[in-house]
This record gives C-alpha cells, structure tokens and sequence, in this order.
C-alpha cells in the first residue's frame, strides 16, 4: 500500500509542478505584454514632454490590484510589492526615454 501512496503522491506532485511551470510562462508572456504597453506609453510620454511617473495613477493601480489580490485569496501586500517592483521598473524605462 505505501509504494501505491508513493505513487500517487509522485503523481499529484507532477501535475502541481506542471501547473506551476505553465502558469510561470503565463507570468512571463504577460510581463512582457505589459511592458510593451508600459514602453509604448513612455515613448508617448517623452514625445509630449509629460514627466515619467504619474503618483495619481499609481496610487488608483495599488489600490485596484490590493483589491484583486484580496479576491484572488493572495496576499495584498505582497500585491502591492510586486506593482511597486513593476512601477519602479516602468518609470525607469519611461525615465531613458526622456533622454
């Protein structure tokens, strides 16, 4: 019976860690989607003269992604974490453009 329990457990292990890598490629597509978007907007930015990091608009996006992360059973501080990685991230692209 152990070595059928074994199997199982190597079994549901397999499957988790597929999910797992599939949604990892979900994660990086995604990314890279939305910094095509993040990018083209700064472009936009800099043609207009218009200064690279909109606070107004990244405290809406905090808020809106704390509230999803509370639906989606996910820790909203950690949420919050991520968008600020990604912000800094953008504005920093937004930032070379101006140059």
């Amino acid at each position: 019976m152990t070595d059928d329990v074994t199997k199982r457990a190597a079994a549901l292990l397999k499957e988790h860690r597929e999910s797992i890598d599939r949604l990892d490629a979900i994660l990086v597509y995604t990314l890279g989607e939305r910094f095509k978007h993040t990018q083209a907007v700064g472009k936009l930015k800099a043609e207009h003269d218009l200064p690279p990091s909109d606070p107004a608009r990244e405290a809406t996006q905090i808020a809106r992604l704390e509230d999803l992360a509370v639906k989606a059973d996910l820790d909203p501080e950690f949420a919050k974490a991520f968008l600020a990685f990604i912000i800094r991230e953008v504005i920093h692209h937004h930032e070379k453009h101006q140059k």
